[in-house]
């Protein structure tokens, strides 16, 4: 079948992931193993979050993912020396062999998130093995690239997604039966995720793993902008080379449903009050007196009808929807598909930040991409910019877009939960 997610034919390569040594930390030189996690890098809320995380503890992984300089050479060569100065210290440390780590995530709430972290060989989207399903940011692609190159290190996995066979799949049952093991470590960060770790290493099981993957294709769920870091590094290395494969966490949603979350837009420099002036006669808008909670539920309710938006960060809310259906027509490509020309994030990029708000979508200076819904408003009330909260696009019209070959708007969704940074990485000399 051709569906994202779904097995492919025997004649075309599928999931090649392969067991390398990891390196974790040893907890023996750390204060904690969750003092020394951080969420991916574009989740970190920054400054506050970068500098909470800094001061958890002298090891925290932010100081590799994050690095804090000048200048970006500084800051790349700031983290390669401290990821050597680290090594060279035991702080970090190679497992002895290598392996397939099997991940598990689990809340407060009941649920459960277990997935393969592994090296995957990276393909470029036409091979139709990753596929991805937003654009990304060049800027970022390079900065990460950079990072990298400098560290010569995978610092933390993406997050894939497939579509597998069931209970009775090989990968599912060496998953589980690894799960009734003791783990190789067991932390509860402060979010309140429980994180456990087993090593696959039995050479038997890893190619039933690998024969069972090799049938599938795979959703980037989280990490585009690292997938791209991937291609770009693989094309600056001859093959074959360590910089065939990426550090990635595979999950299979058949099994494990992944939560799909919005990504908000914090815009720089746009006080509330221009904004809702800008688009007064192209939307219709109504302030909303009520807390946060209400706010969200009137606009998943608004979102069920049509396009809507939030937009806070003047002490109040104001639901943004019902787009005039000309400006739409003038504002939106009409190549692309109709789920396409119809999603939120599309309205806002194409309508709103081009030719309303003339805000360029790719400069940090005027817009920042934040996935904590608190924390945006908190942000733009204090900065006096204006928060433009969004909500999430349904997982089914993300995987059929992909299969398509259309890419969605950057950050137009947030999958989750993500897996946290620092449990293991990936170093491409060993």
């Amino acid at each position: 079948m051709n569906t994202a997610g779904q097995p492919l034919a025997t004649t075309r390569p599928g999931l090649e992931l392969t067991p390398f040594r990891g390196l974790r930390y040893d907890p023996d030189r750390v204060g904690s193993l969750a003092a020394v996690t951080s969420p991916p890098y574009d989740v970190v809320v920054r400054p506050d979050g970068l500098h909470h995380l800094q001061s958890a503890d002298p090891y925290n992984i932010v100081r590799l993912i994050l690095p804090q300089a000048e200048t970006p050479s500084a800051r790349n060569k700031q983290a390669a020396e401290t990821l050597r100065r680290w090594l060279s210290e035991g702080v970090l440390a190679a497992d002895p062999e290598p392996a397939l780590y099997v991940y598990e995530q689990r809340d407060g709430d009941g649920m459960v998130q277990r997935g393969l972290i592994g090296a995957l060989r990276v393909s470029e989207p036409a091979e139709g093995v990753v596929l991805p399903h937003e654009d990304v940011m060049p800027h970022v692609v390079a900065d990460r690239a950079a990072l990298m190159r400098a560290t010569s290190a995978n610092l933390e996995p993406l997050l894939l997604t497939y579509r597998g066979d069931g209970a009775t799949a090989a990968t599912t049952m060496i998953i589980e039966r690894a799960a009734e093991q003791p783990p190789l470590l067991s932390t509860t960060t402060e979010d309140g995720f429980s994180h456990r770790l087993w090593a696959i290493t039995d050479p038997a099981d890893l190619a039933r793993v690998q024969e069972d993957l090799a049938r599938h294709q795979a959703l980037i769920a989280d990490g585009h902008h690292r997938w791209a870091t991937y291609r770009r590094l693989r094309a600056e290395h001859s093959s074959p080379s360590a910089w065939d494969y990426g550090l990635v966490l595979l999950v299979d949603t058949v099994r494990y449903p992944l939560r799909v979350r919005a990504i908000h837009r914090l815009l720089h420099g746009l006080p509330v009050a221009d904004a809702l002036s800008a688009v007064d006669g192209l939307f219709r808008v109504r302030r909303l007196d009520l807390p946060l909670a209400g706010a969200l539920e009137a606009l998943a309710d608004a979102a069920c009808e049509g396009n809507a938006f939030l937009f806070a960060g003047d002490g109040a809310f104001h639901l943004v929807d019902r787009p005039d259906p000309a400006l739409l027509a003038r504002t939106i490509p009409a190549e692309h598909p109709a789920a396409w020309r119809t999603l939120d994030a599309t309205v806002l990029h194409a309508t709103l930040l081009e030719r309303v708000w003339h805000i360029p979508e790719d400069s940090p200076a005027h817009i920042a991409y934040i996935h904590d819904t608190v924390a945006t408003v908190e942000k733009a009330e204090r900065d006096g910019g204006t928060a433009v909260l969004m909500h999430p696009v349904r997982e089914e019209v993300v995987r059929d877009l992909a299969r398509q070959g259309v890419t969605m708007p950057r950050k137009s969704t947030s999958f989750g939960p993500k897996p946290a940074s620092g449990l293991v990485l990936r170093a491409l000399d060993l």
